[in-house]
């Protein structure tokens, strides 16, 4: 884990994207102690950074503050998940329709070229490149609807998403699942088939769903086992 730097952001704001950006990901794994003194020294800086960072990430609910423990990376449960998920899903078959009616051509062939960019990634093996990959294709679609409400709704919810996102990415048994939902979506949206390209953008949450639900229960079953219990 190391800082990235970026023109005209301070010290403050790097730190907290450094982290954040860590656990979306990941690299600080759920249930994980945040020791100021050790990420301190990890990145080259003060505690006052650290502290303050730590705190926004509190407040966006990826740290939990423990009592007489500290901050703690927020453990990725069932309920919180399917909390995100559920409005996703219906914001992105509402997104999948308007785009069937709104959608340019130009966007059309962004669109084309991101799906193409996507099945790039997926050949490659990169999670993290796989998940950007995911994130510009959806975003194309979001932006074809044309309502600056909705888009800003659902760029709200793009961070909390992209953690769960990361883990079902992960699973690689998953990957051609992914491409083909998406070969779906893109076609039904060529097609102006709006019933379809809505039904397939709820089918492609549901089965994220379904994949994390199953790694949430079996790193809870690994971890039971390893108290013995």
């Amino acid at each position: 884990m190391k800082i990235s730097m970026q023109a005209d952001l301070p010290l403050r704001d790097l730190v907290f994207n450094t982290l954040r950006q860590a656990i979306l990901t990941g690299e600080l794994k759920p249930g994980e102690r945040l020791m100021e003194i050790h990420l301190a020294d990890k990145l080259g800086v003060s505690r006052t950074p650290i502290r303050e960072a730590i705190h926004k990430l509190e407040l966006e609910g990826l740290v939990t503050m423990i009592p007489r423990h500290g901050a703690a990376v927020s453990q990725i449960t069932e309920k919180s998940m399917s909390d995100v998920l559920e409005v996703r899903r219906a914001l992105d078959a509402l997104c999948a329709e308007l785009a069937c009616d709104r959608i340019t051509e130009g966007e059309l062939e962004a669109l084309r070229e991101a799906c193409a960019a996507f099945e790039q990634r997926v050949a490659e093996g990169d999670a993290r490149k796989i998940a950007q990959a995911d994130v510009a294709l959806h975003g194309i679609i979001v932006q074809a609807t044309g309502n600056q409400r909705l888009i800003q709704l659902v760029n709200n919810l793009s961070e909390q998403m992209y953690r769960y996102r990361f883990e079902y990415i992960k699973d690689t048994s998953q990957h051609q699942t992914l491409v083909d939902e998406h070969r779906i979506i893109y076609e039904s949206i060529v097609g102006k088939d709006k019933e379809t390209a809505a039904a397939a953008a709820r089918t492609h949450i549901d089965n994220q769903k379904k994949a994390i639900i199953r790694r949430i229960r079996l790193d809870r079953a690994e971890e039971d086992g390893g108290k013995g219990v």
